[in-house]
């Protein structure tokens, strides 16, 4: 009977010394009654050095620093109780400590003895620690990027959006997440065509999207255009989210479109200047000949009966000539290269006399001219005369686009942007043909029939236009008519200093 309880006891205790944790055993009053040996081993002592100690003599050389300390807890619930303590050794090593404390209770249910283990779990800590900041820097990284991001689980659900997303989208994030599945940032099609593209090599991939431009949507169902990089996470060789970055490109298409434009008026600007030159001398050769050929058929004319023959034939000849002598005065006008006599004016004057000025006002019999104009004064700094004769042209061409019946609706305003002053000439006619619109600046262009039309009247505006600072264009085409936009100068003034 002893040898079985020798063995038993033997056994115990066997198994106490080969647990892979310090370990101590302490009795009620924290008094150690043993250790097992790894326990000696980590705190370098020996087992008579230990027992009768208390736990925090053991520990601490003095008293309990700890007013939390699990040991209490555990008398009283007579259950297990953890607690994660930061140490120092005394050579100034800082150390993270797990210490579990077991009851091992009686016959009765009484706590009869506390098994204290302590397990070092520094490196464990010390990861742990790193891994916070390191998701508090990428937390900070990706809350603080310029460029938005969104991150969704492989079922569609958002998983992140960082604040420029938030503006980009639309969506708070708690409401994106709460709300939406990542498709509907796309107009229908385009995310299964992302997704598509992220599992294709030939764009980068497999699971990476290089700068592809596409469209998303935001909470206002507004399409914007944006650069998307794209890429998917894998886990285990199986996809489990994705992350796509985006740049919004309204203002790069904006500037695009600007520099475009701008390129467009140098390219127009070079060639009216070449063909001004070229108009000039072939202007003034023509002349001449002209003056004479007009001289002579008048005479003729002046001596000829009224009844002769010829006289419908050179009728054609005087006519013709007359017309001749016109092209003449427009290719003058187009290669002269005038300084503008600028006056302060309001724009809705210069439309109101431009109107009067109108010699054929048979043109407007069955047309009806709507008048939109601001209420402002709008002051522009240009040549009255100039900018009149620009506007006449507009109303007239715009009259011949709508066949003499229809409307012709002028519009002014301030254009809040660009500041500058705005007057759109509107028509209801069928439009300029795509082809014609990047032509209709160009000098002797026309869409007119011929003979109606010597195609400077635009080039001649434009020219007038840029030297007055100003700019002419078609602001819209299409078959219910066309819109010309000319913008003008504006200046700060009182109304006093105002030329009505």
């Amino acid at each position: 009977m002893e040898k079985k309880i020798y063995n038993e006891i033997d056994w115990r205790i066997r198994i106490f010394d080969s647990l892979s944790f310090p370990t101590l055993i302490l009795k009620p009053d924290q008094v150690v009654l043993t250790a097992n040996t790894i326990f000696l081993e980590k705190f370098n002592t020996e087992l008579d050095q230990v027992i009768g100690k208390t736990c925090f003599e053991v520990f601490y050389h003095d008293k309990c620093p700890h007013k939390n300390c699990p040991f209490i807890k555990v008398l009283e619930q007579k259950k297990g109780q953890s607690i994660i303590r930061r140490v120092t050794t005394l050579t100034g090593k800082h150390l993270w400590e797990d210490r579990f404390f077991s009851p091992i209770l009686d016959d009765n249910g009484d706590v009869a003895y506390i098994i204290e283990s302590v397990r070092d779990i520094t490196r464990m800590k010390n990861l742990e620690i790193a891994l916070r900041e390191t998701e508090a820097f990428l937390e900070k990284a990706i809350s603080g990027s310029p460029i938005a991001i969104v991150a969704a689980d492989r079922y569609g659900n958002i998983l992140l959006m960082n604040p420029v997303a938030e503006k980009l989208f639309g969506y708070s994030f708690n409401e994106a997440a709460r709300t939406l599945e990542v498709k509907q940032l796309y107009p229908d099609g385009i995310a299964v065509a992302i997704m598509e593209k992220l599992r294709n090599k030939k764009y980068g991939g497999p699971g990476k999207l290089s700068a592809t431009r596409t469209t998303i949507l935001n909470a206002e169902d507004k399409e914007i255009p944006v650069e998307i990089n794209a890429s998917l996470l894998y886990e285990d060789g199986e996809e489990v989210a994705s992350i796509g970055i985006y740049t919004d490109l309204r203002d790069k298409i904006a500037a695009e479109k600007k520099l475009k434009e701008t390129q467009n008026q140098i390219v127009q600007s070079e060639k009216m200047a070449s063909l001004g030159k070229l108009a000039a001398g072939v202007a003034h050769e023509i002349n001449n000949p002209l003056t004479g050929i007009l001289l002579y058929a008048n005479l003729i004319r002046e001596n000829i009966e009224e009844n002769h023959p010829q006289l419908k034939n050179l009728q054609y000849v005087l006519e013709d000539t007359e017309r001749c002598r016109d092209i003449v005065k427009n290719l003058l006008a187009y290669s002269r290269q005038t300084t503008p006599t600028r006056e302060i004016c309001p724009i809705n004057t210069l439309i109101e006399k431009s109107l009067s000025l109108i010699r054929d006002q048979k043109l407007f019999l069955k047309i009806n001219v709507v008048k939109k104009l601001s209420e402002e004064k709008l002051p522009v700094h240009v040549d009255k005369n100039q900018i009149s004769q620009v506007i006449i042209n507009l109303i007239i061409n715009a009259a011949d686009a709508i066949d003499k019946q229809g409307t012709i609706t002028l519009r002014t305003y301030l254009d809040k942007n660009t500041q500058m002053i705005c007057l759109e000439v509107e028509d209801s006619g069928s439009g300029i043909k795509k082809e014609n619109a990047a032509r209709i600046f160009d000098p002797f262009f026309t869409t007119k029939d011929h003979g109606k039309g010597t195609g400077l009247g635009l080039s001649i505006a434009y020219g007038i236009v840029k030297e007055n600072s100003g700019n002419i264009s078609i602001k819209k085409t299409d078959p219910h008519g066309t819109i010309f936009l000319l913008e003008l100068p504006t200046v700060n003034l009182r109304s006093e200093d105002l030329i009505y």
